[in-house]
């Protein structure tokens, strides 16, 4: 199976305490790399000229797997996992079997040539969108994520708003995600939050769930950023001296396994632009999941998981 190694890691040297896994409760898929839009902090440089998409031979293995393996939630990514052929039909059947399914969205999706009924479609099955949103100001948005992004991101919250999403009692979960501009670790995660519904409230009419706040990760995109800056070592250190132990028992390497476009696994979705494999030798492809789990085997670390053990913690569901 090929593996695309996307940077190079010396497994080993990394002081990282080990970390073991628990129980497997999320499946996430990263369906391709295609995106409508090039954000500078993208660790996996997703953009509209890349062609990794997810094969519909791949797609099949998801439904077994989460059948097989009593999988709760199915966490959909990219790229802009909307983009993908069988986007539609995976949501369709994975809601059909129970499982919640989370739609990693960019928002400005929502206004791409065929994808006007996306929201609506979303609404209709009941899935968990989490958005990127960096801040509730026009400048710092747009400065990360491209000219425009930010009135077309309020548009599209409130067309999300207008079905239901973010308001109490819906059952619609909108949760907005918000990424430092550069090398600094993310504010308090609450105090943040409060700051994001008031401003949002009071100004667009805007309300949602839950803000998660996610460091940036040292990789790919912007780990080149750094090193041409000349901040790369500076941001390590900044992880590493304010590395938290606590936090190892809430990471999501524990409890998720990251599925790449081709089908292969790894500890978590930073692994996977690194080509860490998992660390067990029996399970490296989704299909060999309908045979064996990966409950209580070690997780594959490196450097780069003191953003995640950093300060309040980060993952993709937000401070730990």
């Amino acid at each position: 199976m090929h593996r695309p190694l996307i940077e190079t890691i010396e497994i080993g040297l990394t002081d990282f305490p080990p970390v073991k896994r628990t129980e497997l409760d999320t499946l996430q898929v990263n369906l391709g790399y295609k995106c409508n839009m090039s954000c500078q902090h993208c660790h996996v440089s997703a953009g509209p000229h890349r062609k990794e998409m997810m094969s519909a031979e791949t797609v099949e293995l998801i439904f077994p797997v989460l059948k097989k393996r009593g999988i709760k939630t199915l966490d959909l990514t990219g790229g802009a996992p909307e983009m993908h052929e069988q986007f539609r039909d995976i949501v369709t059947r994975a809601t059909a079997m129970g499982v919640q399914v989370i739609d990693r969205c960019n928002l400005t999706i929502l206004f791409e040539e065929g994808y006007s009924d996306l929201a609506q479609f979303l609404a209709n099955h009941g899935v968990e969108v989490v958005a990127s949103m960096p801040c509730y100001s026009p400048e710092n948005v747009d400065k990360q994520r491209g000219k425009g992004v930010f009135d077309k991101s309020i548009e599209a919250l409130q067309k999300l708003h207008d079905l239901g999403y973010g308001k109490q009692g819906s059952g619609l979960a909108l949760n907005l995600v918000y990424n430092p501009l550069g090398p600094s670790l993310p504010p308090n995660q609450q105090d943040l939050e409060f700051a994001y519904k008031r401003e949002l409230k009071h100004l667009f009419g805007i309300e949602f769930n839950q803000l998660y706040t996610i460091a940036n990760m040292p990789v790919n995109r912007f780990k080149s950023i750094l090193l041409a800056k000349g901040k790369y070592h500076e941001y390590m250190s900044l992880l590493k001296t304010n590395f938290k132990q606590d936090n190892l028992s809430g990471l999501m390497c524990r409890s998720l396994v990251s599925v790449d476009w081709e089908g292969n696994l790894y500890d978590c979705d930073f692994n996977q632009q690194l080509g860490l494999s998992l660390a067990g030798e029996k399970v490296t492809h989704l299909g060999d999941l309908l045979a064996d789990d990966i409950n209580q085997d070690p997780v594959c670390v490196a450097d780069h998981c003191y953003g995640c053990t950093a300060g309040q913690g980060s993952s993709c569901g937000g401070a730990l």
